[in-house]
């Protein structure tokens, strides 16, 4: 399949990195449908592009052959979706926002039984461990994600997302491959600029945090979705990316 025959589903493309997402997928010539809540707007730079189809839909009132319908032909699945920084966005329903949505995006995905597995590409955060790995955590770090597992749902659904994709769709799925994408303290920049990419965080996403540019995520998740060595370098990991 080349380049331009390739198209990825964005969710969340109305935020602060699916919008950069989309745009670094248009820019390498790929096609892009753009998932987005009935009101939400994108730069009209991106709107005018014959290689952008926008769907104005809430993504959990589909059912599933609706949503089955939207993700048959792409190669891809970015998922961007994350809770709104309000009382309601971060306390009211639906309260598993991120886990629903990819748990039916990948359901859907496999039931189209694509010739090639569809890639998930999920915008996860280095504050959710890959219990896969085992990877050391201070006894204070270890508090105080338990208490922000208990305390802040959006946590505790970012955990259960990278969790379904780890254990539910595993490692041997035929018809689905996947990557979670850790960046630590997200920031704005203007232009992509040099980042570095680990199996694991390499400092405390709570009392040592790095920073990770937004534009560098679109930049390494677009990679995902285009390049092959790529992903086949972190399919089915949960690589973490810092600036340098």
């Amino acid at each position: 399949m080349s380049i331009n025959e390739m198209q990825t589903l964005v969710v969340g493309a109305n935020g602060a990195t699916g919008r950069l997402l989309v745009k670094q997928l248009l820019d390498r010539g790929q096609r892009v449908k753009a998932i987005l809540r009935p009101q939400a707007v994108l730069p009209k730079e991106l709107i005018r592009s014959s290689h952008l189809s926008i769907l104005r839909v809430n993504l959990l009132e589909l059912d599933d052959a609706e949503l089955a319908e939207i993700v048959n032909g792409c190669r891809a699945i970015a998922c961007c979706l994350g809770h709104r920084m309000s009382w309601q966005g971060m306390f009211g329903k639906p309260r598993f926002l991120v886990t629903d949505a990819v748990r039916r995006l990948s359901i859907a995905a496999m039931a189209n039984k694509a010739e090639v597995p569809t890639r998930m590409i999920l915008m996860n955060s280095a504050g959710v461990s890959n219990r896969d790995m085992h990877e050391p955590l201070s006894r204070g770090h270890r508090l105080v994600i338990g208490l922000l597992r208990l305390l802040l749902p959006p946590h505790a659904d970012n955990e259960q997302a990278a969790d379904y994709l780890r254990t539910e769709i595993g490692q041997a799925q035929q018809a689905l491959e996947w990557v979670v994408v850790r960046p630590d303290t997200l920031t704005d920049a203007d232009s992509v600029s040099e980042y570095s990419l680990h199996i694991a965080p390499i400092r405390s996403a709570l009392f040592d945090p790095g920073s990770t540019s937004r534009i560098n995520v679109a930049h390494f998740m677009a990679e995902l979705s285009v390049d092959q060595d790529c992903w086949q370098r972190w399919k089915g990991q949960m690589p973490v990316i810092y600036n340098r």
